[in-house]
């Protein structure tokens, strides 16, 4: 199991490659690796591993009726992310600031961790951008396509037009779709700037954008770097922490929309604003 959640294999560097600054110096000196604690952890991994196996029966029972009746098979991103963050002891807080919850549009987040499409899918059914290297990953593949993710690769640039045109498309055609535009994770208590790319298949379709701050807190309401996925981290580090932790609350922010305009690198930099002035 541990192999199979091994990180994923560093990405061929070009000049515009996202480079995170956080690191394993951001997590404290208390979430250093080392065995879990049965007394204090049991009881979540039993839950979390009732909740993969329910997850696991979704797929194989969703995908023999939909070959039965001839159908698409239904989203699994809400049935699946509540119960799969409630079972790794993460409270939701929605703070919805839109002014019409039905609009849709480019969603664009700062990025945290890979629990952040679990908090997001609580609020949006769109399909999110994400990067290949930890899309293909043996185990969370299959239930990444499921959650509808749109895998990128990082390492190259050449596909990167094609992205951008698809997500375009997709937009054009009344759907929402979730990007984030820092490229990489950060800890949460800092972030980084926002790459342009993404925000111009927002102006060609003509769509508002929504900026949606996302933090994971911990019971003294600071930011909580537990659930962060950094540094050297493989999924199953993530996972250690957040099942040694207490207390901790993911908060979705949905700021109001902001208009395309035709500059993608404005309209980059006016949604970091709107997320990097909206309190700690």
């Amino acid at each position: 199991m541990t192999a199979l959640l091994a990180g994923p294999a560093a990405p061929e560097r070009h000049p515009w490659f996202p480079v995170s600054t956080c690191g394993g110096d951001c997590l404290g000196p208390r979430a250093t690796k080392r065995v879990l604690d049965a007394a204090v952890t049991s009881g979540r991994l039993c839950r979390l591993g009732a909740v993969v196996g329910w997850i696991i029966g979704i797929l194989v029972a969703d995908e023999a009726m939909a070959r039965l009746r001839g159908r698409p098979r239904r989203p699994l991103r809400a049935r699946a992310s509540g119960p799969l963050l409630a079972a790794l002891g993460i409270g939701v807080v929605i703070e919805d600031r839109r002014r019409d919850p039905r609009a849709t549009g480019l969603i664009v987040a700062n990025h945290i961790s890979f629990l952040d499409v679990l908090a997001l899918a609580l609020v949006s059914s769109a399909h999110v951008v994400a990067k290949s290297d930890v899309v293909d990953m043996p185990v969370v593949a299959r239930i990444a396509r499921r959650f509808g993710v749109i895998a990128v690769d990082r390492g190259t640039l050449r596909g990167l037009p094609a992205a951008v045109g698809g997500v375009s498309s997709r937009l054009a055609a009344g759907s929402s779709v979730i990007v984030f535009p820092e490229g990489t994770t950060f800890c949460g208590r800092t972030g980084g700037e926002f790459r342009p790319a993404f925000f111009q298949a927002a102006v060609d379709a003509g769509v508002p954008v929504f900026p949606v701050r996302l933090r994971f807190l911990g019971p003294d309401g600071h930011a909580a770097t537990a659930p962060s996925f950094i540094g050297d981290d493989s999924p199953l580090d993530t996972l250690r922490r957040v099942l040694r932790a207490r207390g901790l609350t993911a908060v979705v922010r949905l700021e109001p929309a902001e208009s395309p305009g035709t500059d993608r690198r404005e309209l980059a930099r006016r949604c970091e604003r709107v997320l990097s002035s909206g309190g700690k």
